[in-house]
This record gives C-alpha cells, structure tokens and sequence, in this order.
C-alpha cells in the first residue's frame, strides 16, 4: 500500500500524474483513494482489504478541500477511486463540486440506513460521532438537557464551542434548520453566542480542556474525542476526566446529532469496481467493529459491537434525520452563524 500527502495546490496535477500515472490508474488490481482520515488507525482498514481482495490500495491524503479542488483540476483524467471525508457538510460539497457519482448496490442499501445515504446514492455514511454536551460536574448540577438549553439565558457565560467555520457546527445548526426552522435556528444561534465563556477557538479536545482548566463549565464536543481520553491519555482531559459529565441531548425528542465519516465513488473512477467493492467492505461487521475499535466511533451498522471505550458512554437516541436534507441547510446555517457573530 503507498501512501502520499497531499502536496499545496499549485502542483496538484502534475504530483498526480506524477504520483498516480494514468497507466498506474488503469493496472488491474488497484485501488485509489483519495482521503482526508488522518487516523493511523485507519491503516488496519485498508491493509485487511487488500489482503481480502488481492488489491493494491494507493492513497493521497489530505484537507477536504483541497481533495476535492484536486479532482475537479483532474477532470477526466483523475486517477481517484473513492473519496473519504469527514463530515455531512464535506460530502455534500463533494456532491455539488461533481467530483462524485451514483452507486447502486443492495449490499450498501441492506447494510447503510437510508438517513445515512445521499438520496442519489453518491455518498454513504460508515461511522458516526454523537455532538453532545459535557459539563463540570463539581459547577454545574444541572445541565442542559437539550441543544435548545445550550441558549438558556441561565447558562451565560460557561459555553465553550468551536467556531462557525467548522464543519461540525454547521451540520449540527443545519440539523436545528431542519427541525426547527429557520428563525428557530438563528434564535438560538444567538443565544448560544450570548452564553459563551470564551470566544470559539481551537478543535474539539480543546472545548474539553476548558473544562478542566475551568475556563467553561459546559461545552459541546464529538464523542470520540472524549472517548479517546477515556481510552489513553489525552493532555489535559485524561488526568481529570472524572470531573467530566455528559448528556445526550433531546433525547425525549429528536434524539443526539451524529456527525459522519463517509465516501463515495469518484466521478471518473477508472476502477470503479474495486471502488464499489470497497465501500462495500465498509458496510461490513468486520470494518464497521474497527471503526469503533480503532477510533471510538460509533458504526453505522447497528448490532455491531462497540469499544469498551465507546461502551462507557452508555445507550442512547440518535437523531435519525435524513442527512441529504440536512446537506441542504449548510448554506443556510452559515449564513445564520454570520448574522449573529458566531465567529
């Protein structure tokens, strides 16, 4: 298996033809993939693959749309196969840039549930991590319950929360879209600036931090960053994570916001068989058990068994809201964080 990061832009197509020949694209037995994963994990995923199916795997990673920019550039000509993002907002945007194109498979139908499949089949989602809220358990005693709470005006001042311009807040407020409306969302995007203890910075872990560090008493997070920390040492969570509480919010009503990991088919993929076979090896027990195992996600597949670290953040109601309409709303979720200076 070869693997090669993603080099800046203005070299991107001739480091792919460099890197990945159009003879090279075409030889049987190959597999590219284009991927912005950067889990090392994610190597028992592809190395198990290949030694199932005799298949070469050769894989550029890098930023989202940086990948997705590349293959545009490549045209026809582009030797990507599959192309695995983080994130609903990412695929969809890989959707709408044309980079990817329709799959039909009743493997993929039988195993992904229809709410976490693009409505024209061009992406599919394989794991999930739940956006839920944490909080100090020795300040706070009695914590949102809700997304909506999280803009109770009794909670000023102790939000931590990432930015607007990240990908997971935007799926979440466009979830709110979707639900609620859109007044209702901006309502409480406000409320929700109005409460933070902090301007946004900084990625998931660090909303966590906050808490430890006392900086919040309650911030939003994925759940795999903290099941990490319940799994190993993570600095500046793991040493105190007995101080940490969580809830799964609404779930008397739409139930937690799971955000993806998910692929698709390239466009021009020259091999598109192997490509489609390995989203299907995906949507299997074996490779759906690693992502928990190997990265504290939650598969996709129900029935399939969760880490021990996972496992630990108990049973729970996921928000089974059909992801290709919430895609839809990211436009309009952005557009609500600026109205209201979620910076």
């Amino acid at each position: 298996m070869s693997h090669t990061p993603i080099k800046p832009l203005a070299g991107a197509i001739s480091a792919a033809l460099g890197i990945l020949s159009a003879a090279a694209a075409l030889a049987d037995g190959e597999l590219n993939i284009y991927s912005s994963r950067h889990y090392d994990t994610d190597e028992r995923l592809y190395s198990d693959f290949e030694e199932a199916e005799g298949v070469t795997i050769n894989r550029i990673e890098g930023n989202a749309d940086e990948l997705i920019a590349r293959m545009r550039a490549e045209g026809m000509n582009s030797p990507a196969d599959v192309l695995i993002t983080v994130d609903t907002s990412r695929l969809h945007r890989a959707k709408q840039a044309g980079v990817l194109q329709a799959v039909e498979s009743e493997v993929l139908e039988e195993r992904i549930p229809n709410y976490l499949q693009d409505a024209d089949n061009q992406w599919f989602g394989f794991s999930q991590r739940g956006r839920i809220i944490f909080y100090d358990k020795a300040d706070v005693t009695d914590p949102p319950e809700t997304y909506a709470d999280l803009a109770d005006p009794k909670y000023r001042g102790m939000i931590c929360i990432r930015s607007s311009g990240n990908e997971y807040n935007q799926t979440l407020l466009a979830a709110i879209v979707t639900h609620e409306g859109e007044d209702a969302a901006r309502d409480w995007a406000q409320g929700v600036v109005d409460n933070m203890a902090r301007p946004p910075q900084g990625g998931d872990t660090d909303q966590l931090r906050g808490l430890v560090s006392g900086e919040c008493d309650i911030s939003v997070s994925n759940t795999y960053y903290f099941a990490r920390a319940l799994r190993k040492d993570v600095d500046g969570v793991s040493e105190a994570i007995d101080q940490i509480g969580w809830v799964f919010p609404d779930q008397e009503g739409n139930g937690a916001h799971m955000n993806l990991s998910g692929a698709g088919v390239a466009a021009h993929a020259p091999n598109r068989e192997n490509a489609v076979k390995f989203l299907e090896y995906l949507s299997g027990d074996s490779a759906q058990g690693y992502f928990s195992a190997g990265n504290d996600e939650f598969p996709a597949v129900e029935g399939v068994d969760l880490a021990e670290s996972v496992q630990k953040l108990g049973s729970f109601k996921k928000d089974d809201v059909d992801l290709s309409e919430v895609a839809e709303n990211i436009a309009t979720a952005q557009k609500i964080f600026n109205e209201v200076g979620w910076r």
